[in-house]
């Protein structure tokens, strides 16, 4: 006779995540315990959230890694299943979590699942993006959430990792414009975040880096069997590096200027 599996908690952050949050719920409907962690949503996420039995917080966005951490914080299990609203797990990693559960070696602390991206309606199967190895089962008295925002990861101390089968499926982008919207707001916060760290800005990052990128991506990760889809990959990639140095480059300049005079108007209105 099998032991019973560890009770798990699901934990997700959302915004504005109406129409991704249900499919991501009801994928992981097994789940003993759901946090939903909303920072200001003006849709009906809250709703939604609340009518499938989330236990729902609403609290102001701290950056990826803080949010995330601070969802697993209000978990009620120390076993802890991660996912972004937009993703879902596959029937078979559905499976694959279950099993793992419930084996429960002591020597395990948390489990790798193969994240799928769907974009433009087809799932990508090369340039880098399948499979993305990303580690969202986790003991959380073992590990937690780290990272740079907006890359944020997960790291477990002192303790082996496994790999479930099954795929993660991803819908980021609604569209064309919804991708460079991301890409905009990325790039931006890894900007600062290179000039917190002293990170100085040289020409090569301009000129080499964006091309090793679409190489990369594109011959190398064989992007282009996936099409105009590898193709348009590749190139917003090249772009997405382009542009977080160029913005750091544009916030290196900025640091480095004298304050703006004072408007001559609202001055000499002074005066008199």
């Amino acid at each position: 006779m099998s032991s019973p599996r560890p009770p798990l908690s699901l934990c997700i952050i959302a915004r504005d995540e109406e129409a991704n949050l249900p499919r991501c719920l009801a994928s992981a409907r097994f789940a003993d315990d759901v946090v939903v962690l909303d920072s200001g949503s003006t849709d009906r996420t809250v709703e939604i959230a609340r009518a499938a039995g989330a236990r729902v917080f609403v609290e102001p966005f701290r950056g990826h890694v803080r949010q995330k951490a601070r969802a697993v914080e209000l978990a009620r299990h120390d076993w802890v299943l991660c996912l972004d609203a937009d993703e879902e797990l596959s029937p078979e990693l559905a499976a694959s979590v279950e099993r793992a559960l419930q084996a429960a070696d002591p020597a395990c602390g948390g489990f790798e699942l193969a994240r799928k991206t769907c974009y433009a309606g087809r799932f990508i199967e090369h340039g880098g993006w399948w499979p993305e190895w990303r580690l969202r089962l986790f003991d959380r008295r073992r590990g937690g959430w780290t990272g740079e925002d907006p890359h944020d990861r997960v790291e477990v101390a002192a303790a082996g990792v496994g790999r479930l089968e099954g795929a993660l499926h991803h819908y980021a982008y609604r569209d064309l414009a919804h991708h460079l919207e991301k890409v905009n707001r990325y790039t931006s916060t890894m900007a600062h975040g290179l000039l917190a760290r002293g990170r100085p800005f040289r020409c090569s990052d301009l000129l080499v880096r964006p091309a090793a990128r679409f190489l990369r991506m594109y011959v190398v990760r064989a992007g282009f069997r996936d099409g105009i889809r590898g193709l348009v990959l590749a190139v917003i990639g090249a772009f997405y590096v382009f542009a977080k140095y160029a913005k750091r480059w544009e916030l290196g300049e900025q640091a480095g200027k004298p304050p703006p005079l004072p408007n001559a108007a609202a001055e000499s209105g002074r005066e008199r």
